[in-house]
């Protein structure tokens, strides 16, 4: 059956072979710095935000599952590697990785999990110093650099 709903927000992986919709508005965008979600993501932390299952739906192909753990499956590109999900296995809920969506500005973290796992210099990345790519690499190298990803939209 295919759906009918008009979702608030979509995603997918980095490739465009998984694509998902959420059809209410995720509640309790956190991030987790817990050292599983530290691998499942290879990242400092993980930001997620759920959705009961009935407001979720994987729109193109099917994501890998991994069994984190015995309560977790963690869903991801099988041909990218891209982190989508998150699903805590008794629970009626699934995550999206905030990453993962078209618009990731659109969903804040309001909330950390994990705590213990938090490396400490996290509060002091904003006050590295930064550049622009185009500030470090030349014209003429930046169009081996041209995205190869999928557009961020279905």
């Amino acid at each position: 059956m295919s759906e009918t709903r008009s979702p608030l927000y979509s995603g997918g992986c980095q490739c465009g072979a998984v694509r998902y919709a959420l059809f209410a508005e995720p509640s309790n965008p956190n991030v987790c710095h817990c050292r599983m979600c530290q691998k499942a993501f290879g990242n400092y932390f993980a930001p997620l935000a759920g959705v009961a299952p009935g407001d979720f739906a994987w729109v193109k192909g099917r994501p890998g599952i991994f069994r984190s753990s015995q309560a977790v499956e963690r869903g991801f590109c099988a041909a990218c590697g891209t982190p989508l999900s998150f699903r805590y296995l008794d629970r009626d809920r699934i995550s999206i990785s905030l990453g993962s969506l078209d618009d990731p500005r659109a969903i804040a973290p309001a909330r950390q999990y994990g705590i213990e796992g938090r490396l400490p210099f996290l509060a002091e990345l904003s006050g590295l110093p930064g550049s622009r790519t185009e500030d470090e690499v030349p014209a003429e190298a930046r169009e081996r650099l041209k995205s190869r990803q999928h557009p961020d939209h279905s």
